[in-house]
């Protein structure tokens, strides 16, 4: 067992939710790192706000500080992007293309499923289903 001096901090995950003035879109920013811990908080972010917001508007989800994805959250985008499409709704997820988040979307092809935009003003102007 690793003393409790020596144990690395706990990961922290932060997600807030607001609304553009313009057209009352929810945005949901993350920021911090999300995995297998971090990712069910996350999930369930979503869908409340998917869930919540059918038929009022859509719901951006603002990934641009997150420092960290691994295959836990991939799937939460996944899901995440088939629970809106149930919906008849979209989830645009903004990503840096700078940023560690980008790099496991691609990988994986992820960014062929996904409504991939590079700011959140992008993601406003985007079309709706």
């Amino acid at each position: 067992m690793t003393p409790p001096s020596e144990q690395p901090p706990p990961v922290e995950l932060s997600i807030r939710s607001h609304r553009e003035a313009d057209d009352g879109t929810l945005v949901i920013e993350v920021t911090g790192e999300v995995d297998l811990d971090t990712a069910p908080h996350l999930a369930a972010a979503i869908i409340e706000c998917l869930d919540r917001e059918a038929g009022r508007g859509p719901c951006i989800l603002d990934l641009t500080a997150v420092t960290f994805l691994d295959s836990a959250g991939l799937t939460v985008l996944l899901q995440a992007t088939r629970h809106a499409g149930r919906r008849h709704a979209s989830l645009p997820v903004v990503v840096d293309a700078n940023r560690p988040v980008i790099r496991p979307i691609e990988v994986t092809g992820l960014d062929d499923v996904l409504a991939l935009y590079h700011t959140v003003d992008e993601a406003l102007q985007a079309p709706r289903p």
